[in-house]
């Protein structure tokens, strides 16, 4: 615990940093013209204000062996039909062609639960054999790690972020609707040893249900060696659920963990298109995270977009349109016509998500059937 004056002192620092900090102003002047032929055959993924979208995160499923209540409902969601996934060649083939032909460096396999997905080793090793070789990670609930782990490290997979909210076995029942924080931890344990690493840790507080752990989250990860990287709860719930009054917000994690943690703006790490801000924690070198979504949309500086389960590309977590390059796929189109459409889809990017418009609309995937 730190006096008085250690707490004033960390909190002092933590407040100018965000006052240091330009929101996003990816709006600002509004959308630019395209230079000739910038859109048209154009090497990378680049919308109207300048971005370029070089992290593909691709989802291989909708489906899920966990009911976090900040995604979907207990008894689980109406899947895709099988035949409407795309298949491993059909992953491979479109990812490969990010990757060689639309300037993509970092490939994000995704769900749904990824590890549900029976031929994910397969996926990731020739992912792993593309030229350039992209950075390729993994976003789970860690159920089934421990098994996997081992094989995923084998097939050429860099790193992974799990997801972990609570430490407390009756909190995940409640939360997760199932019984397997055990599972979890040893999926964590596996990852490290498999050499998985940084192995990063997403939790998401929820106010009156876990919002308490924020200061035990972060104690564990620093005696594990794992990074921990707190993030906002989006309106991304299949129930449509989600308040702004019921989130708990990134300044309000930050003051509970400053009253236990001596925490100090990491200056020397540049954030870039990062999502998350990062602290060091009682000087370093341990940092953790705080990705404020919500209330610190870092839109602006955004280099991502998706590939749905069925193959379809989004340009926001938070679009209401969509791409369909399955069915161009399946109907014979060449690799210039994909990434002709792929290059379309980017370029339509609004400058931010718009949760403050009051003419916001949540998208009517949720994130199970989006892809993180």
């Amino acid at each position: 615990m730190l006096d008085a004056t250690s707490q004033s002192n960390a909190m002092r620092r933590i407040v100018n940093h965000r006052n240091s900090l330009v929101e996003p102003t990816a709006n600002s002047g509004g959308p630019r013209t395209p230079a000739a032929g910038q859109q048209e055959g154009a090497p990378v993924l680049v919308d109207t204000f300048g971005r370029t979208a070089t992290d593909l995160r691709v989802s291989l499923t909708d489906r899920c062996n966990l009911r976090c209540s900040y995604c979907m409902p207990p008894e689980g969601l109406d899947w895709l039909p099988k035949p409407e996934l795309l298949t491993d060649d059909e992953v491979v083939r479109l990812v490969g062609l990010a990757v060689r032909d639309l300037g993509v460096t970092e490939v994000r396999y995704t769900g749904g639960e990824p590890l549900l997905r029976r031929g994910l080793p397969g996926i990731v090793a020739r992912t792993a054999e593309l030229s350039p070789r992209p950075q390729i990670s993994l976003t789970t609930n860690g159920i089934g790690l421990d098994r996997l782990a081992g094989p995923l490290a084998e097939a050429g997979l860099d790193r992974v972020n799990v997801s972990l909210d609570t430490l407390d076995r009756a909190t995940f029942r409640r939360l997760a609707h199932r019984d397997r924080l055990g599972d979890v931890l040893a999926g964590l344990a596996a990852a490290r040893g498999a050499g998985l690493e940084p192995v990063k840790i997403n939790a998401v507080l929820m106010r009156g249900v876990n919002d308490h752990e924020a200061v035990p989250l972060l104690r564990f990860c620093l005696e594990h060696g794992y990074r921990l990287r707190f993030i906002e709860q989006m309106p991304l719930d299949a129930q449509h659920g989600w308040t702004r009054e019921n989130m708990v917000t990134a300044d309000e994690i930050l003051d509970r963990l400053s009253a236990e943690f001596d925490l100090a703006p990491d200056e020397a790490h540049d954030r870039g298109s990062a999502p998350a801000e990062t602290f060091l924690v009682g000087g370093g070198p341990e940092t953790v995270g705080v990705i404020g979504s919500v209330t610190r949309p870092f839109c602006g500086a955004c280099d991502r977009v998706r590939l749905t389960a069925d193959g379809q590309v989004r340009n926001c977590l938070f679009a209401t349109e969509e791409s369909n390059l399955r069915d161009a796929l399946r109907g014979g189109a060449t690799d210039t016509e994909l990434a002709d459409r792929w290059r379309k889809a980017v370029w339509a990017k609004r400058a931010g998500h718009g949760i403050d418009d009051p003419s916001f609309l949540q998208p009517a995937r949720p994130m199970s059937a989006i892809g993180g």
